[in-house]
């Protein structure tokens, strides 16, 4: 199954919490099974951390916390508005490919795969 959303888009905030709502960052992690997103200076929340010798120090850290997928939308790299994203399958000779797309200015985002047509 392709991803609507993966590491290294730009996302907007739609839903949440006030202090993120309207803001946009990079997708740094993308977890499929909780269907989550950690997004770039989004969602900072301070976690308590004990001290590991020769690891870290510790004390109090303020850590970006993982977003639910249908509180963010992909920013368009071509329109650069916030939509929402669709797959494109396109038969080229003998090569099946599938494309994300932009259902705003309906241009394709990039290539998820590409297989050989059989027969």
């Amino acid at each position: 199954m392709a991803a609507k959303i993966k590491k290294g888009d730009t996302v907007m905030v739609v839903r949440g919490k006030k202090t993120n709502k309207g803001y946009t960052g990079k997708v740094l992690e993308v977890t499929k099974d909780r269907s989550r997103v950690v997004v770039e200076g989004l969602n900072i929340v301070k976690k308590h951390l004990k001290e590991i010798p020769n690891v870290r120090e510790g004390g109090i850290y303020e850590v970006e916390a993982p977003l639910h997928v249908s509180n963010v939308m992909l920013v368009c790299p071509n329109c650069n508005e916030p939509t929402r994203v669709g797959f494109r399958i396109v038969e080229e000779k003998k090569v099946i490919r599938k494309y994300r797309y932009c259902k705003k200015c309906n241009e394709n985002i990039d290539l998820v795969s590409e297989k050989e047509k059989r027969g």
